[in-house]
């Protein structure tokens, strides 16, 4: 048992994927939105609350980041967002990745600036 226990935690996600529905509550109790798509990206709609640090800078830099509230990472379908999670959590950061990206967010009816 030990050791499929220590594989499943090597090979478990540190994030968490998470709905629109599930990013909501979080963002009401305080969560940072954090987009990581590029800056042409970013200048055709985006979460208005949402802050931009696209991938590439995040992987060299968290500032301005709370670490001492959750942060959910979103990109345009889900895939970028997910490395963006894995790299704050890996950063002691309590990480969250939006399922469906913007695509999603847009669907479900929230708002995009």
């Amino acid at each position: 048992m030990g050791l499929i226990n220590s594989l499943k935690q090597a090979f478990s996600k540190p994030f968490k994927t998470i709905s629109v529905a599930e990013a909501k509550d979080l963002l009401a109790s305080g969560a940072t939105l954090v987009d990581v798509r590029s800056a042409q990206e970013w200048r055709s709609g985006r979460a208005p609350q949402a802050k931009h640090v696209p991938l590439d800078r995040l992987q060299t830099s968290t500032a301005g980041i709370n670490k001492n509230r959750p942060v959910i990472a979103v990109c345009a379908s889900g895939m970028r967002s997910a490395s963006a999670a894995r790299l704050l959590a890996a950063q002691g950061y309590q990480a969250y990745s939006l399922r469906g990206g913007m695509g999603a967010w847009r669907q479900a009816g929230e708002p995009v600036r």
